[in-house]
């Protein structure tokens, strides 16, 4: 049975999946730093989702892209430009779990950069984040970029292999701050892949 594939730009419609997607992507910091915005009693990925509906800032369905597979939303990629020159500001300016990702952030000012990429279970092994990285690789080019960056978890062998396959390199890497419901340990590694 054919499957009907989708690629589309992400609407407010699909903040609730977004959240859950980014969270996924994320090995949980997202959903530990929507716990620290929670009010007592508010589900986190409520937040999540408020700051998915924003037309502002970078975390925004506006950067965002969903691929469909029979009408549901299968996975999704948030991805922009970082901006050159990247300031970075202060350490006290983020949580402490948050930093080594600016800091990773600041080695490719002007890339695209591919904050986010992650795929519902249900619909795993079935091509979902190679359309979706080939998609987000031709919106790079379009945008004038020179190279595509995005970061990874070193435990996160599965991805990891996935990204050297489409020809991303690593370039750094930054102790990984422990956060409650993350890693236990490893590293954030940051790779890149240059445009001809």
């Amino acid at each position: 049975m054919q499957q009907l594939m989708n690629i589309r730009d992400a609407t407010k419609n699909d903040v609730k999946d977004l959240a859950i997607l980014i969270n996924l992507a994320g090995e949980g910091l997202p959903m530990f730093l929507w716990r620290q915005m929670a009010e007592q009693g508010q589900d986190p990925l409520t937040i999540g989702a408020i700051r998915a509906a924003r037309e502002e800032g970078l975390f925004s369905y506006l950067n965002a892209r969903v691929l469909e597979i029979d009408g549901l939303v299968a996975g999704m990629m948030l991805g922009y430009l970082l901006p050159d020159p990247y300031d970075v500001g202060e350490p006290r300016d983020y949580p402490a779990a948050v930093w080594p990702l600016v800091q990773l952030e600041a080695e490719v000012p002007g890339s695209w950069y591919v904050n986010a990429i992650a795929t519902y279970e249900q619909f795993r092994g079935r091509g979902v984040a190679s359309a979706l990285m080939s998609a987000g690789q031709e919106i790079a080019r379009a945008a004038g970029a020179t190279e595509l960056s995005l970061i990874v978890a070193s435990d996160n062998k599965l991805a990891h292999a996935f990204y050297l396959k489409l020809g991303y390199q690593e370039i750094g890497f930054r102790p990984l701050t422990v956060f409650p419901g993350g890693p236990d340990a490893g590293q954030w590694l940051l790779m890149v892949k240059y445009l001809r």
